[in-house]
């Protein structure tokens, strides 16, 4: 991630609760600016005349709504990471936010230093999913994979895999018991990339360390297909 000062887009049409994310926001040292919209389409006439760093954006918003707000961000500003912020855990909202193009979804509830850990993570290339939300997702995949037969569940699994393709790189090199230099050196990118990208993988998994990620997705069959 980049050192420069990070300006953000918040958009969320509760003004309290909307006036303490800003305050919180702004006691980091690396994020410049916040501006802020109450609705999707006042945050995409800021976008069009300020560039962000990433939108930080609440689904239950008056006009066209949170879900089409992230779709048309990601036709106009497809770089742009949207971190989704909202009370609601559906996984169906999750997945629909996945396929909308958001990089992250995190629940209200969130303790302030994990909203920023997101925020930088997700600004940093990474993607965040909170554990609670990907946790019942899991539970579905791993119940439908389980329904079916066998020449169907690897598609199954696979279709659902919570992970970026980067994500998945690093997984498999893990898998390998390659260490984050090794797999920095191998992908190219810096080792505090990869511990950002280990990080969301725990995390977007719900488990607790490297082992238990590698289990996972041995068992849910992620790693057959990987080049690595």
């Amino acid at each position: 991630m980049s050192n420069l000062a990070l300006n953000l887009l918040l958009v969320e049409d509760d003004e309290l609760f909307r006036l303490g994310l800003r305050v919180r926001l702004q006691q980091e040292t690396d994020i410049e600016t916040i501006l802020e919209a109450e609705d999707g389409e006042t945050a995409i006439l800021l976008a069009s005349q300020k560039p962000f760093d990433l939108v930080l954006l609440d689904i239950g918003l008056p006009g066209i709504g949170g879900l089409e707000t992230c779709r048309q961000f990601k036709i106009s500003y497809p770089e742009l990471p949207i971190l989704i912020l909202t009370s609601r855990d559906d996984p169906e909202l999750v997945t629909r936010f996945i396929r909308a193009g958001a990089q992250g979804y995190c629940l209200k509830g969130i303790a302030a230093e994990k909203l920023i850990l997101a925020v930088r993570s997700v600004v940093s290339g990474a993607s965040w999913w909170d554990a609670i939300a990907t946790q019942k997702i899991r539970q579905t995949v791993t119940a439908s994979a389980n329904s079916l037969p066998n020449s169907s569940t690897q598609v199954a699994a696979s279709s659902q895999n919570p992970l970026t393709q980067r994500e998945r790189e690093v997984l498999a090199l893990i898998a390998k018991a390659k260490s984050n230099l090794e797999i920095a050196q191998i992908l190219y990118i810096s080792a505090g990339t990869v511990r950002v990208h280990v990080h969301s993988i725990l995390h977007k998994l719900s488990v607790g360390d490297r082992t238990q990620a590698v289990r996972l997705a041995q068992q849910l069959d992620w790693l057959a297909r990987s080049e690595y």
